[in-house]
């Protein structure tokens, strides 16, 4: 691992300690996206009530004559 870094590092021209920023950086973004990603998945669980139902099938016909209505 070291060797691959010191060979990343050279290869982009940077110092091993900023490719270690880097790596850090993109670490912490993609746990940071993980754990939205998460919480939207929690708030999401529970299945839609009947109100909800209907409004879906409300959008899925609008959006189907705005579609048909485009061709």
């Amino acid at each position: 691992l070291y060797e691959q870094g010191e060979a990343l590092a050279s290869e982009l021209k940077i110092s091993r300690s900023r490719l270690f920023a880097l790596a850090l950086e993109e670490f912490i973004r993609q746990r940071r996206s993980r754990r939205l990603l998460d919480r939207i998945n929690a708030a999401y669980e529970d299945p839609p009530d009947a109100a909800e139902r209907a409004l879906q099938r409300a959008m899925r016909r609008t959006h189907r004559r705005v579609v048909e209505s485009d061709g």
